[in-house]
């Protein structure tokens, strides 16, 4: 059975963010029914897998009936490289992305003009949100080209009217330099290489407070509330957090509000999301905790229906905009440690190593395992006026906390400032060093 979908429904982009909930709920129903038809009538793996399914997209009556289709899976993009998820014809397509593939074969996404200028508008609107102005500097340090940091925040950002200084990531002490030189109002940029930026200014013997910098929207890997505090006390900005994945669309998929800083809230208009439990799939309430499902609402050339990000996270009610909120992403379910039987995430090892006095926010977790048992050893680098004796106290304290906080025993590594790789890109917290 198969019909022509319709084009995906229309709202002011000035007043959906403020919208009542009913509003929200008719206008993804709308967008959900035409999504499920594109996919279906377009991509042979959905047609495939609802019919192995016996789900129709004339099944969805309601939001809840979503619960009746499969999951989308990173390995179901990787089995269709490359192109094979597209749901327009080549000559349609406008852009294309893809993955690292660092752990397997690269995911590949593409984009018509039309996809490429609701992500401009996302952005626009999560910059606008983060309190970055039409007259404003931005300065983009994430990656450009394949990776959809980079051309995704310059295009929203020229979008919203500002300045764009395209630096891409590397190129450390120059980035300091242009920063000195351009007076940016804002910067995006993972919070890992703004950490190693805040290292170059230090080195340069620059006070990073003294920039001209007033916001920084930081993203492209999971940061704390502690991280959060560090970046806000040596820079004297708002940090604020973006969230995206360039299997969803990219950067811009939802965003903190410079106004209450409370979680991301998600652009609802243009995706669904949903929590479910990891282990059995089951969709689980608002305000419970599970991974991070998304359907997209909009996307004509790369459609996703409830795509499994494993990001782990809770929904949560509006606040700063009617829209539903996402808790901070306290990990990955794949980045998940057990160690002796308790369940850990780097990011709970981050939140411990910024209240250590005498250590730096630049950590790493190794996990081995020498004899019988696992091993994780936390490397954390000292502060530059951090002494000897500090080290050695530094390396007590955070045993302790770690025991105290998450319940288990790590070895701890204090090494000299500057020791651990830096990256310009997504930082690399967890090293699995078992043997296979």
């Amino acid at each position: 059975m198969s019909t022509v979908a319709p084009t995906p429904a229309t709202v002011p982009a000035d007043d959906i963010e403020f919208a009542s909930r009913d509003r929200i709920a008719a206008l993804q129903l709308e967008r959900l029914r035409w999504s499920l038809w594109h996919a279906y009538d377009h991509v042979p793996h959905y047609r495939t897998a609802f019919d192995a399914v016996g789900v129709h997209p004339s099944d969805l009556r309601e939001l809840s009936d979503l619960a009746k289709f499969p999951f989308t899976t990173k390995a179901d993009l990787r089995a269709n490289y490359p192109f094979g998820m597209f749901a327009v014809p080549r000559e349609q397509v406008s852009r294309i992305h893809a993955s690292s593939g660092t752990t397997g074969q690269p995911t590949v996404v593409g984009y018509t003009a039309n996809d490429l200028g609701h992500w401009a508008d996302l952005i626009a609107r999560s910059l606008h949100a983060a309190g970055v102005r039409s007259s404003d500097v931005v300065h983009i340090a994430y990656g450009y080209g394949l990776f959809t940091g980079g051309l995704g925040a310059h295009y929203g950002a020229e979008r919203l009217g500002c300045t764009v200084i395209p630096m891409s990531g590397g190129m450390t002490e120059r980035q300091v330099q242009l920063i000195q030189d351009f007076e940016p109002d804002a910067i995006m940029v993972t919070p890992s290489y703004m950490l190693t930026l805040l290292d170059a200014m230090t080195r340069q013997g620059i006070d990073p407070a003294s920039t001209s910098l007033r916001v920084g929207v930081f993203g492209a890997e999971p940061w704390t509330e502690a991280m959060r505090r560090e970046l806000e006390s040596q820079l004297a900005i708002d940090a604020l957090d973006i969230y995206g994945l360039s299997e969803v669309i990219g950067p811009g998929v939802a965003m903190e509000c410079a106004e209450t800083k409370d979680g991301l809230h998600i652009w609802e208009d243009h995706f669904y999301p949903e929590i479910i439990d990891p282990e059995t799939g089951q969709v689980l309430p608002d305000g419970a905790e599970g991974e991070l499902v998304f359907t997209s609402l909009t996307k004509e050339a790369f459609p996703v229906i409830r795509y499994r990000t494993r990001d782990l996270t809770r929904l949560l009610p509006g606040t700063a905009r009617t829209m539903r909120r996402m808790q901070k992403i306290t990990g990955r379910s794949d980045d998940m440690i057990i160690l002796r039987g308790v369940n850990l995430f780097p990011t709970q090892i981050e939140e411990i190593v910024l209240t250590v006095p005498g250590l730096a926010p630049q950590f790493e977790c190794v996990l081995d395992k020498p004899g019988r048992m696992d091993r994780l050893t936390v490397r954390a680098e000292a502060r530059p006026d951090a002494t000897a004796a500090d080290r050695e106290a530094a390396s007590a304290t955070l045993i302790h906390l770690v025991k105290q906080r998450i319940g288990v025993t790590v070895s701890v590594e204090v090494l000299a400032p500057e020791t651990l790789e830096r990256s310009s890109g997504k930082v690399r917290r967890l090293i699995d060093s078992r043997p296979r």
